[in-house]
């Protein structure tokens, strides 16, 4: 009994770490073939790694916001859990539609994102609603300004 014992954990340790290795293996190809690393920084010119975001990402290059602000000062919440949290639920999300084929195009927001996003614009622009008879804040920014940004 001892002896088989010893035979199953010496066929099965092996073909365990082997298998490991090659999930590793794959999953690390498919970030640096995606540019994952890229995700994790604050340059505008990653979001554009995916060729549904190049018109987006052409159009805030000329836009004002690019010398104010980049993708994730309106695209992530303020704080470096949120923000990543945010970061890591949108690139799971984005490889899997990518991956998969099943995306709008020309991309659309999600209900999440678009609160992220309409909070970002008081970050900086929350005087505008100062002063405002009846108004203390606006109450859906993205419904007159939905191209602002880019």
């Amino acid at each position: 009994m001892l002896i088989h014992q010893r035979i199953k954990v010496k066929f099965f340790l092996p073909t365990a770490v082997l298998m490991l290795g090659f999930a590793i293996g794959i999953g690390m190809f498919g970030i640096y073939s995606a540019k994952g690393h890229s995700y994790l920084m604050d340059e505008p010119a990653s979001c554009a790694n995916c060729h549904v975001m190049q018109e987006q990402y052409n159009s805030y290059l000329k836009s004002s916001h690019s010398k104010a602000a980049v993708c994730n000062d309106c695209h992530t919440p303020l704080g470096f859990v949120p923000k990543y949290f945010t970061k890591a639920v949108n690139g799971y999300n984005h490889s899997v539609a990518f991956t998969s084929g099943n995306f709008d195009d020309p991309i659309q927001i999600t209900k999440r994102n678009k609160q992220i996003a309409e909070a970002s614009c008081l970050k900086c622009h929350s005087s505008l609603f100062i002063n405002q008879p009846g108004k203390s804040e606006p109450s859906n920014c993205l419904s007159c300004h939905q191209n602002i940004g880019h």
